[in-house]
């Protein structure tokens, strides 16, 4: 594959301007400027499913389209609110990205942000008594929830495991509740539970975290009982749709909302941010930052540390500092973070 060549600082400009103005046009449509219908066909869409350089896009009215995306606008991706325009063939071409509210992203071999899916406002993290949860990849998943700026709760599947004393698993991750996070427990496999959850992702657009063998399918299947026609219709319309098991693809759930599902983005790992960014990610150390004696604490062996005097007095809990360390740790020596 040709590698895209590079873009001086005038093509970026011209190629900014001339998304911008279709993006004008296609506000101008939906308001009802008569001129502005008439300039062109721009249309409106959100990307259902990205597979490669194909695209699936559905339209206002709820159509699904095969796309294509001019080159240089950009990186869409599932979830991306586009204009695109229909060509002679019935299909289409994505023309502009509108502005996303928010992006997932992780670095590609060259370091530079991939984007994964966009405009996602809910993270559901989910971990198991079995196997083992690990608190440093929860961690990892709240400090992306904590930078991207969307909520984030935890569900503890398979609790069916636990037996008559659940509770003793249970409060080890109390200290999330107690800093803010949402903690449910529920059985996917016996659909438990799962109304918290429902209400969590009505009208909004989530995604599904956690390491292999939690149950991340098991709820997947419970959530969209309808997930085999939503492909079958996928694949009729297009026939990109029995690629969805590869694909990331946007799905509709049952009660409202969607769930943008793909292997990619259920293995999604933290990229590795900086210090102030991992501060900023955890969110019961803001009280704190700025109070250190040195203005360039570690948080680990310097004297009069406020974090470090929050965990001993019972503020902070010292998995999280740990876990903060570790993760500094990991981005200072340029590898990738490990659960």
């Amino acid at each position: 594959m040709a590698k895209p060549r590079r873009l001086s600082k005038r093509q970026r400009e011209r190629i900014g301007q001339i998304q911008e103005q279709r993006r004008e046009r296609l506000h101008k449509r939906a308001a009802g400027d008569e001129d502005a219908k008439a300039q062109g066909v721009e249309q409106g869409g959100e990307v259902v499913v990205r597979n490669g350089r194909h695209f699936v896009v559905i339209d206002a009215e709820g159509k699904l389209r095969e796309c294509v995306a001019r080159t240089n606008i950009g990186h869409p991706v599932c979830g991306d609110r586009v204009v695109w325009q229909e060509t002679e063939t019935g299909k289409g071409i994505i023309t502009a990205l509108l502005e996303r509210s928010s992006v997932l992203a992780r670095p590609d071999f060259s370091g530079r942000d991939k984007p994964l899916a966009a405009n996602i406002d809910r993270l559901i993290i989910l971990i198991a008594p079995q196997p083992e949860p690990s608190p440093y990849l929860i961690d990892q998943y709240l400090v992306t929830a904590e930078l991207i700026g969307i909520p984030a709760i935890i569900a503890i599947n398979k609790v069916d495991l636990l037996g008559d004393d659940p509770a003793t698993f249970l409060d080890r991750f109390g200290h999330y509740r107690e800093i803010g996070y949402s903690l449910i427990a529920i059985s996917a496999k016996r659909e438990h539970g799962l109304d918290p959850i429902i209400e969590c992702l009505r009208d909004h657009t989530g995604i599904l975290l956690g390491q292999s063998g939690v149950g991340k399918s098991s709820l997947i299947n419970a959530l969209l009982p309808d997930r085999d026609v939503q492909v079958g219709m996928l694949s009729e319309a297009t026939g990109l749709g029995r690629h969805t098991t590869s694909a990331a693809t946007r799905y509709t759930l049952p009660h409202g909302g969607h769930l943008i599902d793909s292997p990619g983005v259920r293995s999604f790992r933290l990229a590795n941010p900086s210090r102030g960014e991992l501060e900023r990610g955890f969110r019961e150390f803001a009280p704190y930052l700025g109070r250190c004696r040195f203005a360039d604490c570690r948080h680990d062996q310097e004297p009069e540390c406020a974090i470090r005097g929050a965990v001993e007095a019972g503020k902070i809990h010292p998995d999280r500092l740990g876990n903060f360390l570790h993760m500094v740790a990991a981005a200072e020596r340029g590898t990738k973070f490990e659960g």
